[in-house]
């Protein structure tokens, strides 16, 4: 099994909020930084994304792909990679957990990337770190400034 990195973080706000708002593809543009384009390509008889595409602009990562979604229930969502340009493997999941009655929700965010080309294992887990922190500080925010 590849290696992941993990990380959470606590966001003031109940689960199914930080839930709407990973859910909510078309405004990712607005709050994730490296996110220029999502397109939903398919959906379920819930409305949730099946696949999505999207157009990926992190620095040195410029990348056009799309990912597969599994919703589990209503406080976890996985996601695979379908197709890309420059990646491998982009297999991620948001998992959430009620604190405090469900007022506040510990998030957790896990990665594992792999690039076409090569790189070695350290400067792997440092961008999955990377990308891991700016999604989660970004969520956190989005899902706060709502409240």
């Amino acid at each position: 099994m590849a290696e992941h990195t993990r990380s959470s973080i606590t966001i003031d706000a109940a689960p199914a909020d930080v839930m709407g708002v990973i859910a909510d593809f078309a405004r990712y543009p607005e709050w994730t930084g490296e996110v220029k384009e999502a397109e939903i390509l398919s959906a379920a008889g819930d409305g949730r994304a099946e696949q999505v595409r999207l157009l990926l602009d992190a620095g040195a990562i410029k990348d056009d792909h799309t990912l597969a979604y599994t919703w589990v229930g209503d406080n976890e969502v996985r996601w695979t990679l379908v197709k890309s340009q420059m990646l491998r493997t982009l297999d991620g999941a948001y998992i959430l957990a009620p604190l405090e009655d469900g007022k506040r929700t510990e998030v957790t965010y896990q990665l594992t990337v792999d690039v076409k080309i090569p790189m070695l294992g350290m400067i792997k887990r440092k961008a999955e770190k990377v990308i891991i922190d700016r999604a989660l500080a970004g969520l956190k925010k989005r899902v706060e400034s709502q409240g």
